[in-house]
């Protein structure tokens, strides 16, 4: 392939992580010189002009959210969020009862924070999802119980983008006095969040998945009918008692930024972004044994992940060393396992081993997915022209009749 016309490694994967916008960097920087101020600090103006960011932040990502800037407490990150929203309202309500219901497909989060919850004495129900990750509401029902205090459903799935019913499962929750906590780490800027119609209790964000910085996020309480959560970090009694610690205003400040400036370009961006992921969509099921993970209707614009049969999805990432993709989740795919969410939708575990996870983001260019379809072309036939296996499978030999002897 020829040297393309723009820099090497092309960089989707945009779920991971995302650079931090340059209009957010400048926002931060006074913070980080000039403004140094503790934002408790209330006797002189370097404490103010801190404060006086901070709660501007506040309101920018309140905003954002269509919740009040009161609702919004400030954490390092959506796994600290996730960890306040579940053990503290576990545990203020353990009193109610200790069931709790999550799903199969949650970020591990979620999940090893229900694991401990277990550890505590909670009961805790792990939902199995359809074929195409999304959520089946009859089942759902029927899981909640008297005991159950606490409910737990991802907006957007880490892996393979699918956007969960949070309406509808919000609406069942508030019937029956559920609290009803919301990771939103991968839906803001992505899907409109209207807090003032969504009966969801508690709702987790992060600023480093939308073009601001890593270390800070943020989680809603909501006010109005008032949900109450125990502080899991003591000292100081920051954040109205539920998060003590000395805030990082730079931090904040960016992830306001990040939040205004996705929440106004979030309509068009969304439609670039959708057309460059179908015309990659497009180029990917040109090639025989394809196979896209997930609902392609309820799912976020940018996320495309697919299965390549025949093919290790991790010796396809090294092959394509010029392409920054995963194999799963950031925070899992140093693991050699198959992919915990694709085993739920009913993968096999080769289909598991051989998924790609794409994510298209601001930065990425019309040039670069063209150039990524041809390398994935290259790179595919090549990895299969050393598999037998898909010899036999091009010779017609149906592979799930073979009975493989164990040495």
């Amino acid at each position: 392939m020829k040297t393309p016309p723009f820099q090497l490694p092309i960089y989707m994967d945009y779920s991971s992580t995302t650079p931090i916008d340059p209009c957010v960097v400048d926002k931060m920087i006074p913070y980080l010189r000039e403004q140094f101020g503790n934002p408790a600090s209330r006797s002189h103006t370097y404490g103010w002009e801190a404060e006086r960011a901070v709660e501007k932040a506040r309101k920018q990502v309140a905003d954002v959210v269509n919740a009040d800037p009161r609702e919004i407490i400030w954490t390092s990150g959506a796994t600290e969020s996730n960890n306040l929203a579940l053990k503290g309202a576990a545990n203020f309500y353990r009193s109610k009862g200790g069931h709790v219901v999550t799903v199969k497909t949650e970020h591990k989060a979620v999940l090893d924070t229900t694991r401990e919850l277990e550890r505590q004495g909670c009961k805790v129900t792990y939902l199995d999802v359809r074929e195409n990750g999304l959520l089946d509401l009859e089942l759902f029902s029927a899981a909640l119980r008297p005991d159950t205090v606490l409910v737990s459903v991802m907006y957007v799935n880490n892996e393979i983008g699918v956007i969960q019913d949070i309406a509808e499962i919000g609406d069942i929750c508030r019937q029956k006095g559920i609290v009803f906590h919301v990771d939103a780490a991968q839906a803001t800027g992505k899907v409109e969040i209207n807090l003032q119609k969504l009966k969801v209790d508690l709702m987790s964000f992060s600023a480093h998945k939308m073009y601001g910085p890593k270390g800070v996020g943020a989680l809603y309480v909501r006010r109005k009918p008032r949900v109450r959560i125990e502080g899991q970090m003591h000292g100081g009694g920051h954040e109205r008692g539920m998060r003590s610690g000395t805030l990082a205003t730079h931090q904040i400040v960016g992830m306001g930024e990040a939040f205004r400036l996705t929440c106004e370009e979030m309509a068009t961006e969304n439609k670039r972004v959708r057309m460059l992921r179908d015309r990659l969509l497009k180029g990917l099921l040109q090639i025989d044994e394809v196979y896209v993970n997930g609902d392609m209707h309820s799912r976020v614009p940018h996320n495309l992940n697919v299965s390549i049969n025949f093919i290790e999805g991790e010796s396809l990432i090294m092959a394509l060393k010029d392409v920054a993709v995963s194999s799963g989740s950031a925070c899992t795919s140093a693991s050699l396992e198959p992919s915990y969410v694709l085993r739920a939708l009913g993968r096999s575990d080769e289909l598991a081993h051989s998924s790609i996870r794409f994510t298209l983001g601001r930065f990425t260019r019309i040039q670069e997915v063209d150039y990524v379809i041809e390398l994935l072309n290259n790179k595919i036939a090549k990895l299969r022209a050393l598999s037998p296996l898909w010899e036999m499978h091009q010779e017609g030999v149906d592979l799930s009749t073979i009975e493989w002897a164990i040495h």
